[in-house]
């Protein structure tokens, strides 16, 4: 399996032209974060979790040419805002593309994108097929997800298992039940929005103390705003297990 990391960065905090932080002054490319999303290859499955804003942008530089899914973890725009873009895997593989997501998502995707779901839609328009997931295990080809339950303030987002790896974003808790599930995962991707507390999602205070309770064998964080800090920075002052992601990043297992 081979996990390309699309985007690492968030909408939270993004900052506007006059600001002047480290972050956005910085020339490193590990500083430079589009959307959250993340591509996994397995054996037989290309699969993309979330399709934000930035989409078009992170499937063009990764030059990813096949896709037999997109699973989405929740309705918030920086992760669903570029699904028109998957009318170019439409026109490439002369297919429609699965989505898998909870009702509530599905709902909003048809709200929000209705000119896609229309019984006679415009010629041109995305191609998809929508299958609600609920929380139970499900497959891809012959690829087996597990989805993961947290809570991102009040409001229910799916994390996804899929082998030896967890993904896990816009979280500010997660039950037992649901650890359990993430238990043994190799590799665990979390977000971690910055180092001040916050109120819907993990800081980087809060994460370090997840991956001590779940104690995968490498956790890397992403969901990052440009309030962490330099990538060079906070990279300085992390375990030796665990790693700020950062754009384009690509990690086997």
């Amino acid at each position: 399996m081979k996990v390309t990391f699309l985007g690492t960065g968030t909408s939270q905090g993004i900052p506007v032209i006059a600001c002047d932080c480290e972050v956005c002054r910085s020339i490193d490319h590990q500083d430079k974060r589009l959307r959250t999303a993340v591509h996994v290859q397995t054996d037989d499955s290309s699969i993309i979790i979330d399709t934000g804003p930035d989409f078009r942008q992170q499937v063009l530089r990764e030059r990813i040419r096949s896709l037999d899914a997109v699973l989405y973890t929740h309705e918030h725009k920086d992760h669903t805002a570029g699904l028109d873009d998957i009318r170019g895997f439409n026109f490439a593989l002369k297919k429609d593309i699965p989505l898998f997501g909870r009702e509530r998502v599905l709902n909003q995707l048809k709200k929000e994108f209705a000119y896609v779901f229309q019984s006679k839609p415009y010629p041109g328009v995305p191609r998809v097929v929508v299958n609600e997931i609920n929380g139970s295990p499900f497959s891809i080809n012959e690829t087996s997800i597990i989805p993961i339950e947290v809570m991102h303030l009040k409001l229910p987002v799916y994390g996804f298992r899929i082998g030896d790896f967890t993904y896990i974003t816009d979280a500010n808790f997660i039950a037992e039940e649901e650890m359990q599930k993430i238990r043994g995962s190799r590799i665990l991707v979390l977000n971690a929005l910055q180092q001040d507390p916050h109120i819907s999602h993990f800081n980087l205070e809060d994460a370090l103390k997840m991956v001590q309770k779940l104690n995968p064998e490498k956790a890397f964080f992403t969901h990052i705003s440009h309030k962490m800090g330099t990538h060079r920075d906070v990279s300085d002052i992390l375990p030796d297990n665990v790693e700020l992601a950062y754009d384009g990043l690509q990690i086997e297992l």
